[in-house]
């Protein structure tokens, strides 16, 4: 992450995990403290602190790093970038089932109309139908004080 020494790049590392307690996650499930064996000089090998990673630990760790190395910078913009598509195709999505839900109610109060109309109801019991429809829908409210409250 464009760090020089290791225990520059920790400081990051723990208040990523601090941001996990924060919010209550658990840390050891994102940030796993493991061994690693490196050699030294004239051959000499010793067991150094390193850590195995979520991708929501990195993202944690990009967060709370120094913006002025450029692999963070890139690394923060990029979870910013990646966290807006999210949000757009969730909008999409919720958009796309707003209006599946609206043909097929649409498709249900018309074939509601048609079998009022066919069992001979008029124009005033269809309101009156729908009326009762509409206050159990809303709570208990008719579709006039859902107007009024709305300003419709």
């Amino acid at each position: 992450m464009g760090y020089e020494r290791w225990e520059n790049f920790e400081v990051a590392i723990k208040r990523a995990m601090e941001s996990c307690e924060t919010i209550q996650i658990e840390v050891s499930d994102h940030f796993r403290e493991v061994t690693k064996m490196i050699e030294l000089g004239k051959g000499a090998k010793r067991n150094i602190k390193n850590y195995m990673l979520t991708r929501y630990a990195c993202y944690l760790i990009a967060q709370n790093g120094d913006p002025r190395k450029d692999e963070i910078a890139f690394a923060q913009s990029y979870f910013a970038i990646q966290t807006r598509k999210q949000e757009l195709i969730e909008e999409r999505i919720a958009y796309i089932e707003r209006t599946e839900v609206r043909g097929r109610l649409k498709e249900s109060e018309k074939r509601l109309s048609q079998n009022i109309y066919e069992r001979g109801v008029d124009d005033a019991g269809f309101g009156r139908i729908r009326s009762k429809g509409d206050t159990a829908l809303f709570g208990g409210f008719s579709t006039q004080n859902m107007k009024n409250k709305y300003g419709i």
